[in-house]
Formats: C-alpha cells, sequence, structure tokens
C-alpha cells in the first residue's frame, strides 16, 4: 500500500518535528494538472484534447505577459501551491503615475480572473501606445492585492500541467482513434493480425470454456474477407481468446492472430478487441530477460506446489503478484479487510526488495553511493522478474521515490519527485490516468510523505511508544488518502483495515524476501528453494488467518455509496475530520460519536442483516460472472432463471434465501457462466422443471443442462417464442428470441431466451445475454409498450453491445447488473451505466454490492443488497 520502506522512509520524509520545513509543493500543480487533463481527455475526441492543451497554453502565456505587462516582478517565492518557505507571500504593485512607491499586500489565488483581464487589458494598452486612465492604474491594484506573485505561479504551472496532459494524450487518441481500424472494428471485420503481447495472459472464467485476456500492441492487420491492403498501425489492442495455447506468449513476443475486431470500452488506449478462437503463431523468441524471468516465475510455483493451498496460493502473489492460485475465498476476504493491495505488485513490494539490499548494504559499511547503485540494480532486476508491464513500471517508479528520501539525505525532495513522476509517467503512459492502481500508489506515496509523519509526532505527542507510532501512522495515513478511492471502487467502507494492515505488517517483509529468495534460488536449487517457500509459507499463513477473522467481524465493511460521488462524498468528510480533529473539543466530539455509532449500529446492523428482506421479490445473485437471478413464487419456492458458473455459489444464493423448491429453472443459453451452476442448484432441493432454448450452442453446455435435468427428475421444455407460464407469484413470457440469429458476433448471445417476467405485480426484464441484433430483432416484432418492465436484468452483464431502443422499450426504475469483480472484459460498460442513470434507473451491481433484491415498499419499489460482495469474475 505504501511506496516506501516504512520507518526508514518515514523517518527521511518527516524531518524532527522541531524546526520542520513545510512541504515543497513547487510541482504538485503541474502534477494536478497533467493528471486529471489526461484523464479527462481519455473520454474525449482528439480533437476536443487538442483544444484544451492549446487553450491552456494560450492563457498560460497570456497571464505571463499580463503580468509583466502591468509591473509584475519575479520574486523568490515558491511556484507551487504553497510557498517553499513557508513565509507569506508578498506582491509588488508597480509605481503608479503620481510615481508614488510600491506598497506591499498579502496574496491570495482569488483574483485570478480580474489578474487575467487586466493583464490583458495592458498589453493592449502598451501596444496601442495608449495613456493609461486612472481606472486602469485602480485595476492595476486590485490586480496586483487579488493575485499576485504566487497565484500568478500556480495558475501558469496548473496550465502547463494541462498543456502537458491533455496534449499527450491527445496526440494517443488521435492514433487510437485512426479512421482505418474504427471502420473496422464498427463492422466487426474478421482480420489477420500481428501483435507484440505487453503484459501476461491473464486466464478468465468465460462463456462456454476459460479465457486469455491479452494485452498487446498492434504491428499490422489485414481483412480476410476483403481485398484491402494491409494496415499498419501502432495501437493498443485487447485479444480474448479461447484456446488453451494462448497462456504461452511472453511479454514482448510477436505473435500472428486470426479474430474477429470489436469495439474497446472506451476510456483507455484500446484501439480494439480482437476475439479469437484459433492459436496463436508465435513468431520468433522473447528477450532473454523476460525468459530469464518466466523460468524464475514457474520456479516459485513449483516450490509452492506441496504447500497448504491457501497459502501456498497466497506466497507467488505476495512476492510476483501471480495470484493464478489464490483461493477465491482469500481473495474476498482480503478484499473484505483492505489486503487486496498484497497479492498486487506495489511499491511496497519495491521497497521491501530494496531495503533488504539496503540493510545488507549499510551492515557492509557501504557508501551512499555504493548503496544507491547497489540499490538501482536489485530494482531493475525486480522489475524485470515481475514483469516491466506499465503498473509494474509505475510501482517501481513510486516505491523508489520513497527510498530517494532515505539514499539522499533530501527528505524535502521527495515530494517534487513525486510530482515530476506523476506528470513523466502520464505524459509517457496517459491511461494510467485512468487507471485505479496509479491512483493509489500516488496516493499512497503522498499520505506516506505528508500524512504519517504528522500522525506518528501526534501520536508520540500522546506518550504512545515510537515503535508503535510509526506502526499505527503508516496504514493510519494510507487508509486516509486511499480511502475514498478505495469506497469508490467497492462501495463499501472496511472499519478492521487498519488493524488488519497493522497486524499484517510484521509478516509481509519477510514472506516477501523468503519468496524473492525462494524464486531466486529455484533456478540452481529447487530443493533449497522448496525449503525457503516452506519457511515463507508461515507468514502467509498468518496473513490469511488475519483476513479470515477480519472478514468474519460484525459491521467490518460497512456499505458505502460507489462510484466518483461516494469518492468524493467520503473525501470531503475525511478532510472534514483532519480539519475538526484539530481542536480538542472536536476531537472529544468526534470520539464521542464514534463510539455510539459503533456500540448503537453494531446491534442494529446484526439484527438487519437478516436476508431475504421481507416484500423482495427478485434478487440477482452475486455469483461472479455470469447472470443468475431468482423470482419469489412463495415461502419457500422460486422460479430461477440461470445458475452462474459456479455450483457453489449458485446453492449459496438459494440457501440465503430459503429456497427449498425450484418450481422453474430457466436456462436462458448454454454458456457456461449461465448454466454452468446448475449442478448446484439441485443440492438439497428439487427442481420441478427445467426449460431451455432451441438453439443448442455450445454443444457441452448443452449436454451438461440435459444431463443434471435428467438426473434431478425434472421435466425438460424447449421454449419458443410466445411460451407462457404461471408458477405461483409469477407469471412469465417469453418473446425471443423472435427467429434464429445467425452470423452475429455471438449467435448463442442472440438467441438468448428473452422473458418478461411479472412477480407479485412487478415487471421484470430477463433478456440473458442477448446483444444489439436480437434485441432489435425483439423491439421490431412486438413494439415498445409490450416490453416495458419496472425491473431489468441488464443484458450480458452491462456489455456496450446494446440497443438503445430496447433500452428505451423496457424503461425501467431498477436495473440489476450481475457481474464479476476484476473480470477481463471491461463489464459493465461506463457509457451503458450512464445512460442507463440518465434515463431514470437506480443501477446496482453485483460486483460492487453483493445480491441485489427488489423489494414492494408501499406503492413502490426499493433496493436492498446484502452489503458483501466479491465474487470475482
Amino acid at each position: 500500500m505504501t511506496g516506501a520502506p516504512a520507518e526508514a522512509a518515514l523517518d527521511a520524509a518527516a524531518p524532527a518535528a522541531v524546526g520542520r520545513q513545510p512541504p515543497d509543493l513547487r510541482l504538485a500543480g503541474m502534477a494536478l494538472g497533467t493528471w486529471l487533463s489526461a484523464l479527462g481527455a481519455l473520454f474525449a475526441s482528439a480533437r476536443t484534447g487538442g483544444l484544451v492543451a492549446a487553450g491552456a497554453g494560450a492563457l498560460a502565456v497570456l497571464l505571463l505577459l499580463g503580468r509583466r505587462a502591468a509591473g509584475g516582478h519575479p520574486t523568490p517565492a515558491s511556484g507551487g501551491l504553497g510557498p517553499a518557505s513557508g513565509a507569506p507571500v508578498e506582491g509588488r504593485v508597480g509605481p503608479s503615475a503620481s510615481g508614488r512607491a510600491s506598497q506591499a499586500v498579502v496574496v491570495g489565488p482569488g483574483g485570478l480572473v480580474r489578474s487575467f483581464f487586466a493583464g490583458a487589458a495592458a498589453t493592449c494598452v502598451r501596444r496601442a501606445g495608449l495613456r493609461r486612465p486612472r481606472a486602469y492604474d485602480i485595476m492595476r491594484r486590485l490586480r496586483a492585492g487579488a493575485a499576485g506573485p504566487a497565484a500568478h505561479r500556480i495558475a501558469v504551472v496548473v496550465l502547463l500541467g494541462v498543456v502537458c496532459g491533455a496534449g499527450a494524450t491527445a496526440a494517443r487518441v488521435a492514433v487510437r482513434d485512426a479512421p482505418a481500424i474504427t471502420a473496422l472494428t464498427e463492422h466487426r471485420t474478421s482480420v489477420v493480425a500481428e501483435l507484440v503481447v505487453r503484459d501476461d495472459p491473464r486466464l478468465v472464467a468465460s462463456s462456454s470454456r476459460p479465457m486469455h485476456v491479452v494485452a498487446a500492441e498492434l504491428r499490422w492487420l489485414r481483412p480476410i474477407d476483403a481485398d484491402q491492403q494491409r494496415i499498419d498501425a501502432r495501437v493498443r489492442v485487447l485479444v480474448l481468446a479461447t484456446h488453451p495455447a494462448w497462456g504461452a506468449p511472453l511479454p514482448g513476443q510477436r505473435v500472428r492472430v486470426e479474430g474477429r475486431l470489436d469495439r474497446p470500452r472506451g476510456g483507455d488506449l484500446t484501439a480494439a478487441v480482437i476475439s479469437s478462437s484459433a492459436a496463436p503463431e508465435l513468431l520468433g523468441r522473447s528477450s532473454w530477460a523476460q525468459r530469464a524471468a518466466g523460468s524464475l516465475r514457474a520456479g516459485l510455483q513449483r516450490a509452492c506446489r506441496n504447500l497448504p493451498p491457501e497459502a501456498g496460493g497466497l506466497l507467488p502473489g505476495l512476492v510476483l503478484g501471480d495470484t493464478s492460485r489464490l483461493d477465491p475465498a482469500v481473495v474476498d476476504d482480503f478484499q473484505t479487510t483492505g489486503l487486496t493491495h498484497l497479492t498486487a505488485v506495489s511499491g511496497a513490494n519495491v521497497a521491501i526488495v530494496i531495503g533488504f539490499v539496503l540493510l545488507i548494504t549499510r551492515w557492509c559499511r557501504a557508501g551512499r553511493w555504493t548503496s544507491a547503485i547497489l540499490c538501482g540494480l536489485a530494482l531493475v532486476a525486480f522489475v524485470i522478474l515481475v514483469r516491466p508491464s506499465p503498473s509494474v513500471v509505475r510501482a517501481a517508479t513510486m516505491g523508489a521515490i520513497g527510498l530517494m528520501a532515505l539514499a539522499s539525505g533530501r527528505s524535502r525532495a521527495a515530494l517534487p519527485a513525486l510530482a515530476a513522476a506523476i506528470v513523466v509517467l502520464v505524459v509517457v503512459d496517459p491511461e494510467l490516468a485512468g487507471d485505479a492502481g496509479f491512483a493509489l500508489s500516488v496516493l499512497a506515496t503522498g499520505g506516506l510523505l505528508m500524512l504519517a509523519p504528522k500522525i506518528r509526532d501526534w501520536l508520540r505527542s500522546r506518550r504512545v511508544p515510537p515503535g508503535l507510532a510509526e506502526a499505527l501512522a503508516i496504514p493510519a495515513a494510507a487508509q486516509v488518502t486511499c480511502g475514498p478511492v478505495v469506497a469508490a471502487l467497492s462501495g463499501a467502507v472496511s472499519l478492521v483495515s487498519i488493524p488488519a494492515n497493522l497486524l499484517a505488517a510484521p509478516a509481509v517483509a519477510p514472506a516477501t524476501v523468503l519468496g524473492v529468495s525462494a524464486t531466486i534460488v529455484s533456478a540452481v536449487w529447487p530443493s533449497g528453494a522448496g525449503f525457503l517457500a516452506w519457511v515463507a509459507h508461515w507468514p502467509a499463513r498468518w496473513l490469511v488467518l488475519i483476513a479470515r477473522y477480519g472478514a468474519d467481524t460484525p459491521m467490518g465493511s460497512v456499505p458505502w455509496p460507489g462510484g466518483v460521488g461516494g469518492g468524493l462524498l467520503l473525501g470531503a468528510l475525511t478532510v472534514v475530520l483532519l480539519v475538526a480533529m484539530r481542536r480538542r473539543v472536536a476531537r472529544r466530539l468526534v470520539a464521542v460519536v464514534s463510539v455510539a455509532v459503533v456500540v448503537g449500529a453494531l446491534p442494529v446492523r446484526i439484527l438487519t442483516s437478516t436476508w431475504p428482506p421481507p416484500g423482495w421479490v427478485i434478487v440477482a445473485c452475486d455469483i461472479g460472472q455470469g447472470d443468475m437471478a431468482v423470482l419469489r413464487a412463495g415461502p419457500a419456492s422460486a422460479v430461477v432463471i440461470d445458475t452462474g458458473p459456479d455450483p457453489g455459489a449458485a446453492d449459496g444464493c438459494l440457501d440465503r434465501l430459503g429456497v427449498r423448491t425450484v418450481l422453474l429453472l430457466v436456462i436462458s443459453h448454454f454458456h457456461a457462466d449461465h448454466a454452468g451452476g446448475i449442478e448446484g442448484v439441485g443440492r438439497g432441493r428439487r427442481i420441478v422443471a427445467v426449460a431451455t432454448p432451441r438453439h443448442a450452442e455450445p454443444v457441452d453446455g448443452r449436454d451438461l443442462v440435459l444431463r443434471a435435468a435428467a438426473e434431478s427428475g425434472a421435466v425438460l421444455t424447449a421454449v419458443d417464442v410466445g411460451w407462457r407460464s404461471t408458477l405461483g407469484t409469477v407469471d412469465l413470457v417469453a418473446f425471443g428470441p423472435p427467429v434464429e440469429m445467425t452470423g452475429t458476433r455471438s449467435d448463442p448471445n442472440n438467441n438468448s431466451l428473452v422473458l418478461r417476467a411479472t412477480v407479485d405485480g412487478v415487471g421484470v426484464m430477463l433478456p440473458g445475454d442477448a446483444e444489439e441484433e436480437e434485441q432489435r430483432a425483439t423491439v421490431d416484432r412486438f413494439g415498445a409498450s409490450a416490453l416495458r418492465a419496472q425491473v431489468l436484468k441488464v443484458a450480458h452483464h452491462g456489455s456496450a453491445y446494446q440497443e438503445p431502443a430496447f433500452l428505451d422499450a423496457v424503461d425501467p426504475v431498477v436495473a440489476l447488473v450481475s457481474v464479476g469483480v476484476d473480470n477481463g472484459y471491461g463489464h459493465p460498460n461506463p457509457a451503458l451505466l450512464a445512460r442507463l442513470g440518465r434515463d431514470g434507473a437506480r443501477v446496482l451491481r453485483t460486483d460492487l454490492a453483493g445480491d441485489l433484491a427488489v423489494v414492494r415498499r408501499g406503492g413502490g419499489l426499493a433496493v436492498v443488497t446484502s452489503g458483501a460482495p466479491g465474487a470475482r469474475a
């Protein structure tokens, strides 16, 4: 979570409280301007981004000219977001027409707009050679008093950051949106392409079989079914490949692939998505460094093979960020307790490894420069080992900043270095501006450098032992700075995060150092590597234990509004709390209120967390990257629509709802993420009937459903358009597929059953994975009025393949998105969620809120969530 070694960097980052210099924020404005403008430009056209950059540059020039023309003079004051010296910044009003001496005034940022117009007027007057009227002299004084040198420098530095961020992003967006590639993606053209793999292929649960998600860079492509020439382009693409051979390519390796182009989700630099079922053709070998890294990574996996599954799967994640063998239950526990950062390569990993090297060099009494060189070599080697993907380079940069304070002996250089790193990284790779990991790395590093020393000193002043004060300060600072981002992403606030991280801290460094040692030794001594991994698994087991007990703690995680609004709200409350805590009365009041809330809310939370909530109509189950909806037909009976991919998750959802009889199980189509959990539906309960579509693909999914139906003794029904059924309080009508769909992007998806249910008077639309073609055909055949429903189970996990006319026809009040955490498909699509929200629907996601229950309340509907999300893709 943090970007520097714990106690050492904390000491380096903060001199003694007496005489401490204020933080050096001279480059902070530029970093902020670069970051935010790049983030905005990712969602805009290249033209818009270019205009923003040009406008910011022009405004910066005008401000500089206006300052000079109005008589401003440079001062040694800081040009950042605050003075470097901590002294009040003074500006001077130039000599007036009557020759009076200039007088000092305290400046503030409030008059930047007046300053701009005054400066522009001054420039025009000087260029025209006109005599300045007295009103102009008055304006000059207003300008100097309202916006002096520091405010001008702040504005200019921020504007220069906007120029850098928006300009660099606009250039990359122009390449991304090249007409030749865009036209092919719009038509979903089949192509042959040559790519360079950018990162390790990631295996995720998929529709009918496991799928590899591969980030790559395009070199060229050629349409298969046309006479078009080869198109050379260097843009980023995402490969969704079902062939198992896609697990072999290494980063930097060239491959040739056949597949179909699709539109990307937007908001990044990906120009196209390539869906492929063919094996890749490997062209040459990857670099020797990547091959060596691949061998060492495989060596650690072999060393962990005989360890207990939970700790043995966690150790490669701690050391290398390799979570391929990590138990899903451990993943959920880590997320609930705020320990997820430990399973991703971050600045903390970098700091631990380099800190260990630094400890050895200091023990050997090596000089400062010798230590710095050896640490630099260790940094390069570790980055190669964990693969130099953009996220790893980012983590290495952030981790090195904290170490710089220790190695250089110049603590105040760390914050300018952090700001400079933000500017350089975002300009080189604008996609980082929208990356949550980048935001967390920056905020955690900034918190360590700015907040942790103050928290530590405050604790020491309350007679907390120095070691304990430092141990508490680091997770507290990281929680304060990163909490709003985590809440925005997860829709929850962990109340056990700080104690969990405090208890975990002693185990992280030993596990990491021993794990890296086992990785290196595996190349020459496999038995020795196995012993080191066995030793390292004990601290890993401690981490698993902390996560498990933390996740089981009542009220350990409380729901919070997700998205940007929720993050901003928590950020604002955090700032208010920090300001209030500076006063003794406020501190006591906060303590009393906190105790009262915890003591009062804990029993309420336990008593009201019974599930399901009274009056529930439909529940969208949190079963990972898949679909499962339960319609209440009676006190212990239900109609179940799809089963998700995991039998255990399906069984768990029905158990929580108290369902003992499934009157009807409907399989919308035979993809594994909708039918793979069918065995769990029949565990300990009776399935009366099973309804399936006519379209029989994929065959393995169809066979699984037929076998399970036969074993349960259920009546099997094939559903056609117009089919109707009434079961308890549930009425079902089949609207699709109106015709058999062929030649589409996904024929199984576009032959999904499209059902409209009425449950106790509430209309529910259940379109399976229907995409644009089937949705459009359904609207054309039945018309908008027939499809109207209060609740929409959003098709295909909220993908981008939605027909606007279908959404308009349903016009839901509530939209439920069943989607897995960290799925590799970009689900749900942000533009779709924004559209549903604009149209008046309340949008909820299982990956953020757990099980979603729509209940009848008075004359309307409400949504109750289980508040325990986390089923992964």
